[in-house]
């Protein structure tokens, strides 16, 4: 809980001509700033006049004719829109007379992008700030209400079409057993980005009420509160942050004698000044001690803002003053109204909540365990089957347990008999496939490994037989491709002698054989080798084109008998080796 009084600050209009009826003081940057006004006596007032000349007000700080609407965002605003970030209720508004700069303050000019007020500002900075904390998950909801004449409309009611004031929906105000204020018929947009949250803007600014008067061209003739709902939450936590920020541009007051209205905005004056004397008993009954009664109820505005005047809200004001000699009266009670606000203190708390969805889910999930707490101790089984989503979350975590390598790891089903038995089946289907994989000549099941010491004698030879059981798989792999290389070879040989054969047929008394009796077989492997220097048989081969063995005519090598005949690297000459071979035979 954060206890402090409302922040004060004055904004002096400019003005075409220099003035010395004020002066501003800064050089007491620690104690803030204050305003003087200096009002000279009128000699028309008598001779007798015990009016004061001088008058100071102290406020946080002054921001004179020269000051930029960054500077007031930055001294101002910016604090606000960080408590806001930070779970805490806001509220900044603008109170003056008519013609004194609050709406410029507040909203800004439409002609240059410098002239941007606090409400576009702070949506930047709120965006902004949403995009680069990637800790939370943020979002925003925007509301924009209108008090015109003690009555309230939505200027962002999406399912009306408002050509006049008239046709927006009323919004009513309802207060509920814990005097919580609930505004009826008020519309929230969602808002994911500033370029959709600068658009409702527009377009509550479209449907505001302003009317010319003597004091102002453009006059906004009532009260509006654009409303910014900040929701924060941690991933994966139940507790939400909720805050919001009241962005207040009240309509200025001013003296009927001396504007000299009439018809619609006299009443319209009247309201506005009606208001503001309640909001001003609110302010004085706050501001003293041992008050009992807070008259909130008096208007509609002052119930709206119950929570920024003396409840849990960090609240600040900006007292907009015009130093022309002809408004100094009114700029002095504008600045006293500032005095009497900041005696009031605060006490803003930090909203933060448990998401009501999430505690719904997590109490569901607690009520569940322990049902099947409850059925495994009394021995009670549950009828009902699983659903398929059940089964698939089992088979997900089943898998999850065994693809991790943590031989610690545990495998959490709770006290559901049915789950246990589910993953005992999921588990038999599983090494049944296993096993069946390995009995179609699949991969070898895995050898289960035998947990020991490291350092060890077992683990060291454990070691070493893993070693020579892994370079044993080496030399079979080797073995298995050279055997596939020469299983190749002599499959190619084969067709190469297949094709030879097809096309070069010798004729059948040649080629024919007698069959050897037994005796014959004897006899030859009896014989003598033929002596060295005999001329060899030769056989010659013809011409062909088609085959690289048959380019030229060549003997063939010379057959020694008792000699197993070794092939060659032409195949051709290999091929009429034989024959020759055989010839030979023939002839003997």
């Amino acid at each position: 809980m954060v206890k402090q009084t409302i922040q004060i600050f004055a904004r002096v209009r400019p003005t075409k001509k220099t003035t010395s009826v004020y002066s501003v003081d800064d050089e007491e940057a620690k104690a803030g700033s204050s305003l003087e006004f200096v009002v000279p006596r009128d000699l028309a007032d008598g001779f007798i006049n015990n009016k004061k000349e001088s008058y100071v007000f102290r406020f946080q700080k002054v921001f004179d004719q020269e000051s930029k609407q960054e500077e007031v965002f930055e001294h101002i605003a910016k604090p606000v829109a960080d408590n806001v970030l930070g779970g805490y209720n806001g509220t900044i508004f603008a109170y003056g007379q008519t013609g004194s700069g609050k709406t410029f303050t507040i909203t800004g000019g439409a002609e240059r992008y410098s002239d941007r007020g606090i409400i576009p500002r702070t949506l930047s900075y709120l965006y902004q700030y949403f995009s680069q904390d990637s800790s939370k998950v943020y979002s925003a909801h925007i509301s924009y209400l209108e008090i015109y004449n003690e009555v309230g409309y939505d200027l962002l009611d999406p399912r009306h079409e408002a050509s006049r004031l008239e046709d927006l929906p009323k919004v009513t105000i309802m207060e509920d057993e814990d005097q919580n204020i609930h505004l009826k018929n008020l519309s929230i947009q969602q808002s994911a980005n500033e370029e959709e949250a600068l658009n409702l803007l527009f377009l509550g600014d479209t449907n505001r009420m302003i009317a010319e008067t003597p004091m102002n061209q453009a006059s906004t003739r009532s009260h509006c509160i654009f409303t910014v709902h900040v929701c924060s939450r941690e991933p994966g936590s139940s507790t939400l942050r909720r805050s919001k920020l009241h962005l207040v541009d009240l309509a200025g007051s001013e003296r009927v004698g001396k504007t000299g209205v009439g018809g619609l905005q006299l009443t319209e004056a009247k309201y506005i000044n009606l208001s503001l004397h309640y909001l001003e008993q609110v302010i004085i009954a706050l501001s003293e001690k041992n008050r009992s009664h807070i008259p909130y109820r008096n208007s509609m505005m002052t119930s709206v803002l119950r929570d920024s005047l003396g409840g849990n809200c960090m609240t600040t004001m900006i007292g907009t003053v015009s130093v022309d000699k002809r408004n100094i009266d009114e700029s002095i009670s504008t600045c006293r109204f500032a005095q009497r606000v900041a005696l009031i203190k605060n006490e803003a708390r930090l909203n933060e909540e448990l998401d009501p969805t999430l505690v719904i889910i997590r109490l569901k999930k607690e009520i569940q365990s322990l049902k099947e707490e409850l059925a495994l101790a009394t021995g009670e089984q549950r009828e009902d089957e699983l659903t398929e989503e059940e089964m698939q979350k089992l088979g997900q975590q089943l898998k999850t347990f065994l693809e991790d390598p943590d031989p610690d790891v545990t495998l959490d089903l709770g006290p559901d008999m049915r789950k246990i038995q589910h993953c005992f089946t999921l588990l038999k289907v599983m090494v049944r496939e296993k096993f069946t994989g390995v009995a179609d000549g699949g991969d070898s099941a895995p050898t289960p490994e035998v947990p020991s010491e490291p350092g060890s004698p077992q683990s060291e030879e454990l070691k070493k037989l893993r070693e020579m059981l892994q370079q044993r798989d080496n030399e079979i792999s080797v073995l298995v491709n050279m055997l596939k290389k020469e299983k190749k070879k002599v499959l190619d040989a084969a067709t190469q002698l297949a094709s030879v054969t097809s096309g070069h047929t010798l004729s059948q008394s040649a080629l024919q054989l007698p069959e050897a009796t037994p005796s014959e077989l004897a006899v030859i492997q009896d014989r003598e080798p033929a002596p060295r220097d005999s001329a060899p048989y030769t056989v010659h081969r013809r011409r062909e084109s088609s085959s690289p063995n048959f380019g030229v005519l060549a003997p063939c090598e010379q057959h020694i008998p008792g000699r197993l005949y070794e092939p060659q690297a032409s195949f051709g000459v290999s091929m009429w080796g034989c024959i020759n071979s055989a010839v030979r035979w023939n002839g003997r």
